[in-house]
């Protein structure tokens, strides 16, 4: 048996689960780990054996999103690689990494603040000086002004939009490039553009009688900062999974209709909340001529969804959720809106990272949840609040691929690069796609959401 581990499973210290990795590394040899609670599904099973290997395994082999939700996902040519990480940082133990780094934070001080985006594995989530959504960090690195250097620990258009708000004497840092996104990498400027062309041939340019524009775009927050330029450029606008209802509300008040990419799920799940009918909301294919829809359908449109989606929250079903309830009758299931319609329609409520957390921090003691959202996120939330049962819907673990790909190696490698003066891995957006990037973001934060303003990141 692992040391340090009971035969429950868990640490010796406590009833603290398993951190994911730490899960993963169990199965991997034979030894799942039982749940903190007996009463609750165990994880005894990977999606891929390969997500107990270390990441630089996958930097050296044919480009991929690598183990994981996004394994089976097509990554486009050209998509950033990582290159060679030091031998020194790959044979380097647990105890000295955390040294290593925790040498470098010191050395660094006020300079440094790193971010740690909700996904991550707690391995990486113990650096952090904040954690929370994409674009919550994102601002938070603006409340830390006399820092030099911003060290995201998440993906690649997450750190994309935290260098266009952050001041340009200061470096943005990806610890591995390839950290991507699949379902950003969904709709690229070029195809975006074509579909743009072929509805402006469509509907032409003009604005009806009452002055709204035959389309607005919106681009959810996880896209590349060239879509969220294309947005400003157009007359568009950026959302969040919190802000999504007011965001579509706001582009059918200046459109006829609105183009939502790159989520369907996303779109649909929005559009539906607000009334909108199925049948106004066609699928646009990016490979089919008008998107694979007829001048009818789309002219009758409210919204036309691009074909992309979050290959984590494609996993969750609604047998999912019918197993969970036949367990705990008395189950609360939440689920993040970039889940299918059906699954969001079968769940007790939907909502954003931060909408699950505060949902589950207000809940009486004694609450049960069945969360469909990143494994490493429910497993930090369930140890987070004993005081409940939490368990992920999906009891086979398979973590984002590509959030994934950050680990405590990489986080040394760069640190230590920054005490010499080095900067590794840094991201940087032209001003040309940042300036209209820029007003989509600034439009997109006036439109709060209506129940409950985003809270605060938690500072680590």
């Amino acid at each position: 048996m692992r040391p340090g581990l009971s035969s429950a499973g868990r640490e010796d210290s406590g009833d603290k689960l398993l951190s994911i990795d730490e899960t993963i590394q169990l199965i991997r040899i034979g030894e799942p780990p039982a749940n903190q609670n007996s009463s609750l599904p165990a994880a005894t099973s990977v999606c891929s054996t390969a997500l107990a290997d270390a990441p630089w395994v996958f930097d050296a082999q044919e480009p991929g999103y690598g183990p994981g939700a996004s394994m089976h996902d097509m990554l486009p040519a050209g998509s950033p690689q990582q290159g060679f990480l030091p031998q020194e940082y790959r044979q380097a133990s647990k105890s000295e990494l955390d040294r290593r780094i925790r040498a470098a934070k010191a050395a660094l001080g006020d300079r440094l603040v790193i971010l740690g985006h909700f996904y991550q594995r707690d391995e990486v989530i113990q650096y952090a000086d904040f954690v929370g959504d994409s674009f919550q960090l994102a601002n938070a690195a603006r409340t830390r002004p006399q820092a030099e250097f911003i060290v995201f620990c998440g993906v690649h258009f997450m750190a994309e939009t935290a260098d266009m708000l952050s001041r340009p004497d200061q470096s943005v840092v990806l610890p591995n490039l390839a950290a991507g996104c699949s379902m950003a990498d969904m709709a690229d400027l070029d195809s975006v553009t074509d579909c743009w062309n072929e509805l402006e041939e469509l509907f032409g340019t003009a604005p009806d009688a009452v002055g709204r524009q035959p389309v607005v775009p919106v681009t959810y927050m996880n896209s590349s900062a060239a879509l969220k330029g294309f947005c400003g450029q157009h007359g568009g606008v950026v959302c969040t999974s919190s802000n999504a209802t007011e965001v579509l509300k706001w582009a059918l008040e200046r459109g006829q209709r609105a183009l939502f990419f790159p989520d369907q799920h996303l779109g649909r799940n929005t559009g539906k909340a607000i009334g909108i009918p199925l049948e106004q909301m066609p699928l646009w294919d990016p490979n089919q001529r008008f998107g694979g829809s007829d001048a009818r359908t789309l002219h009758d449109s409210r919204v036309i969804l691009w074909h992309g989606f979050c290959s984590v929250h494609k996993r969750f079903t609604v047998g999912q959720i019918k197993a969970a309830r036949r367990r705990f009758p008395d189950v609360r299931v939440i689920v993040h809106p970039e889940c299918p319609m059906p699954v969001v329609d079968a769940a007790d409520a939907s909502g954003s990272t931060d909408y699950i957390t505060k949902a589950i921090a207000g809940a009486p003691a004694g609450s049960t949840f069945a969360i469909g959202t990143e494994i490493n996120l429910v497993q930090r939330l369930a140890n987070q609040n004993p005081q409940h049962k939490i368990f992920c819907l999906d009891s086979v673990v398979c973590p984002c691929s590509t959030m994934y790909r950050i680990h405590p190696s990489y986080i040394a490698w760069v640190l230590e690069a920054l005490t010499r003066g080095q900067v590794l891995n840094r991201i940087t957006v032209t001003e040309e796609v940042a300036i209209p990037a820029r007003v989509a973001l600034e439009r997109m934060l006036s439109l709060k959401p209506a129940s409950s303003v985003e809270s605060a990141v938690t500072s680590a």
